[in-house]
């Protein structure tokens, strides 16, 4: 029962945060959510729940999205996803991990000082690349995402329908994926399913909280995610 209650903490934090700022659900609760299942689980149902927020928000927000980057990215994750898949199956994860908490918190701090980059297409679709790559290989697309959406300076709104609508593309295809490579199993579907009425209020809330966050604190708070990210990778991979 304890842990039950746990679960359902995480997910309704995390999709308070997804629906707030757009990206997060799967940065918070996947860390999580690996201390109460295996991968496979902890994955495929972080996968679930965030393709569920990404179709439940897409329509309100399909004004902001900036659809040349959001084509741009799926052209970009369709080379990663495989790619993932295949380290997920053959591959040491803590080598994976320890690489990529190195890389988010160097590339972090430099944001943090104010290191700024232009965007460009091919930009668009390596960062799409790597979101992908991290899709099926961790179950995390969010990082290569938050870090060029900060490199370039994007506003809030258009970071957050960009990248839902790029998740309700890369997580309905990593999932298939995952289901038809790793396969599937009740315990995932049966918490999804148990997840959902909290994965919906979540959302109310997050929605009443982004109108509340302004640019500032909107960068504030996704470089915090993003250090607690690499913190956490990198200390998951030294065990």
């Amino acid at each position: 029962m304890d842990t039950f209650f746990i679960f359902i903490f995480i997910i309704l934090v995390a999709s308070i945060l997804q629906t707030s700022t757009g990206f997060g659900f799967s940065i918070l609760a996947t860390p999580f959510l690996l201390m109460i299942f295996g991968a496979k689980e902890a994955i495929q149902i972080n996968l679930i729940l965030s393709f569920v927020i990404s179709s439940a928000l897409i329509y309100k927000i399909r004004k902001d999205i900036d659809y040349g980057a959001l084509k741009r990215f799926i052209i970009g994750s369709v080379a990663g996803l495989p790619i993932g898949m295949i380290i997920f199956l053959m591959f040491d994860m803590n080598k994976l991990k320890f690489s990529i908490s190195i890389i988010v918190l160097m590339l972090t701090f430099l944001l943090i000082f104010k290191v700024r980059i232009s965007q460009t297409e091919g930009r668009d679709m390596t960062t799409g690349s790597l979101a992908g790559l991290l899709t099926t290989s961790i179950g995390m697309p969010g990082p290569p995402l938050l870090l060029y959406f900060s490199g370039i300076d994007s506003n809030k709104e258009k970071l957050r329908a960009t990248t839902l609508a790029f998740y309700l593309f890369i997580y309905f295809i990593s999932l298939l994926i995952q289901v038809i490579f790793a396969g599937t199993n009740k315990t995932i579907w049966i918490s999804s399913g148990y997840a959902l009425p909290f994965v919906i209020i979540g959302m109310y809330v997050g929605q009443l909280l982004f109108v509340k966050i302004n640019q500032r604190l909107f960068r504030i708070f996704t470089y915090s995610i993003l250090i607690f990210t690499g913190f956490y990778l990198l200390v998951e991979s030294l065990k």
